[in-house]
């Protein structure tokens, strides 16, 4: 996947980076909790239409994401609930980020635009819970065409776009996102029937 991809190519500045928080005192849950309230304040400024500006702060706090697993490796912290916290939290997070969005739009009479996010929306989390379900009857399952790295930096392309295009293209990846996300929940459904026959 291309976040695995990412992640090996800067994964020496991370572990770098994750050294030096642990010795401020952070830990791995710290570091995720930093990570989602960064998140939810960013869905503030796309509800006020700093699309542009959002795109930025979600590289910025996209960060965090990365280096509290990095950090819980490092310091031998790595725990079933961090885990389940990570994960968890990165689903309320990426609603807050979809719910600013379409408060943006609605407030403009935009009313499509909630049939997107929601389309967006139930395709993510019918992929995270695909690789749930999978998991949890013995099927490893990161494959996917749409995972949360690639919907993630799909949104902040169409938000960093926004000031040189406009709404077009927040609207045209919003459209990208609904189609594949649920595609993506079909085609891990497919893979797991393929490897449970």
């Amino acid at each position: 996947m291309l976040s695995n991809l990412v992640r090996q190519r800067v994964q020496f500045l991370l572990n770098a980076i994750s050294r030096a928080l642990g010795a401020l005192g952070l830990t791995p849950n710290m570091l995720t909790l930093i990570g989602f309230f960064a998140m939810c304040g960013i869905g503030v400024v796309l509800a006020f239409g700093n699309f542009a500006l959002g795109g930025v702060l979600i590289i910025a706090a996209g960060i965090f994401d990365a280096l509290d697993g990095s950090l819980a490796r490092l310091t031998n912290r790595v725990t079933k609930f961090g885990a389940f916290l990570d994960s968890t939290t990165d689903r309320f997070a990426e609603g807050a980020l979809y719910l600013g969005i379409m408060y943006w739009y609605l407030q403009r009479g935009m009313t499509f635009v909630a049939y997107l996010v929601f389309l967006t929306l139930l395709g993510s989390l019918m992929v995270s819970y695909a690789r749930a379900r999978a998991e949890g009857i013995g099927v490893e399952m990161k494959e996917g065409l749409m995972t949360r790295f690639e919907r993630i930096a799909l949104l902040v392309i169409g938000l960093l776009l926004t000031a040189a295009l406009g709404d077009a293209s927040i609207l045209i990846v919003l459209a990208i996102l609904a189609v594949f996300t649920n595609l993506t929940a079909v085609q891990r459904m497919w893979l797991v029937y393929r490897a449970t026959r």
